[in-house]
């Protein structure tokens, strides 16, 4: 199943349109690793997480952690391979989008996002 995701923050401002979930151990163990990029509008919301890491990805993405009401905790941009980021405690889950999307979109802590099946 894929979904939408909105930043009702800023008038409902596509973020993702076609973006996967992640909920099992291996789903999120995997995450885009073995993909050669993240298509437009696409996008992996994983749950639960506080944390990830690049290794053995072959592109950069941009990385917004979200608490369990989906309001941002924290929004990285361009994160390229063989990076990590710390924990972010508040954080219960990541949505991990194309490199530019944060900056285009404007996403920011504290703004809530809003997943809509589609």
């Amino acid at each position: 199943m894929r979904y939408r995701w909105i930043n009702a923050s800023k008038g409902d401002a596509l973020v993702a349109a076609q973006a996967e979930k992640a909920e099992s151990f291996w789903a999120r163990f995997k995450g885009l690793l073995g993909r050669d990029d993240l298509e437009p509008g696409g996008g992996l919301h994983i749950e639960p997480c506080n944390s990830i890491h690049m290794f053995f990805m072959r592109f950069a993405i941009d990385v917004v952690f979200l608490d369990e009401e989906l309001r941002v905790v924290r929004a990285i941009s361009g994160i390229k391979p063989w990076r990590a980021t710390r924990a972010y405690t508040k954080a219960t889950s990541v949505l991990e989008l194309p490199e530019g999307v944060v900056a285009q979109t404007g996403i920011a802590p504290g703004d809530v996002l809003r997943c809509i099946e589609s």
